[in-house]
């Protein structure tokens, strides 16, 4: 039989659909930077879907966004929003008591000293981002802009899915903080935690920071990220399903349940199969591929 270029390709496109289909998505993004230019030029030799949140006030703020940008990653605006707990704020701080009028000042100023952004995000925030009438605020300012807004998920009752209603703007959650602890050990638990959520729910968002720990622990684990998993940045997520949940539940533990079939014995063959021609084989596993809807849709196409 001739060899036939058009089955092979029908086979390997079959093959790459099935692989994309099963890879898990990891996006990584590393927020405040603008402060520590040192180790976030370390971030930024690290691969190019690893995304950068920078604080609009920060010193650096234009220059490591520009720097990210022309390096290919992802920028995002790390914009300050009010927490519960009392501490010292940063400037333009958005609290639920501000005007829209207000609000869209801030946001507005921040776009101008962080250029490139195609994103926004929070930085503290578990005050406003639980308010629903600030969060509504926020998002009728974004809806006039381009941007998605990751929610930091800087506590479990954020309102930005319900404030977004209403409005194209996008809203994606974070699932793991990678170094709520700078212990080295802990780091490398969350980035595993993070990997194995991807596997299992086909997407994770994790946040981390640029200490000196973290970016160590990056430089380690990102090379040895697992076969199944693509690293994405997170406007490559914007159309995948929202996650709800914290994070990875414990498996609860289950009774194996009892045989429901018993097989009599071991069933001894008697004269050996004929075996099957390797052509035959191969045309045999084209031909169920060539009959798939998607490889016919495919098909058309060429």
């Amino acid at each position: 039989m001739l060899f036939q270029p058009r089955k092979l390709s029908i086979a390997l496109c079959a093959l790459f659909f099935t692989l994309s289909a099963q890879a898990g998505k990891l996006s990584i993004v590393i927020d405040d930077f603008g402060y520590r230019p040192v180790e976030e030029n370390k971030v930024l030799q690290m691969p190019a879907a690893i995304s950068v949140a920078v604080l609009p006030n920060a010193p650096h703020a234009r220059e490591m966004a520009t720097k990210a940008h022309q390096g290919g990653h992802e920028v995002l605006i790390h914009l300050p929003m009010a927490p519960l707990s009392k501490q010292p704020l940063e400037k333009d701080t958005l609290t639920p008591e501000m005007s829209s009028e207000e609000i869209a000042r801030i946001i507005r100023d921040a776009t101008g000293k962080v250029p490139f952004a195609v994103g926004l995000n929070n930085h503290m925030g578990s005050k406003m981002t639980s308010s629903l009438s600030g969060m509504q605020k926020v998002m009728q300012v974004l809806n006039q802009y381009n941007y998605y807004f990751l929610d930091s998920m800087t506590i479990g009752n954020s309102q930005s899915i319900p404030a977004s209603q209403g409005t194209h703007v996008k809203v994606l959650k974070r699932r793991v903080f990678l170094d709520d602890s700078q212990n080295e050990a802990s780091i490398r638990e969350q980035f595993t935690r993070a990997v194995k959520l991807a596997q299992r729910d086909g997407y994770a968002i994790a946040i981390g920071h640029p200490h000196p720990t973290t970016v160590r622990v990056l430089q380690q684990m990102l090379p040895t990220l697992p076969g199944d998993i693509t690293l994405v940045r997170p406007s490559q997520l914007l159309n995948e399903p929202l996650h709800q949940g914290p994070g990875l539940r414990p498996a609860t533990p289950t009774k194996p349940l009892p045989p429901k079939f018993s097989a009599p014995g071991v069933c001894k063959v008697r004269k050996p199969l004929p075996p099957v021609p390797q052509r035959r084989a191969v045309d045999l596993v084209i031909e169920k591929v060539s009959e798939s809807p998607l490889i016919k849709q495919l098909g058309s196409l060429f």
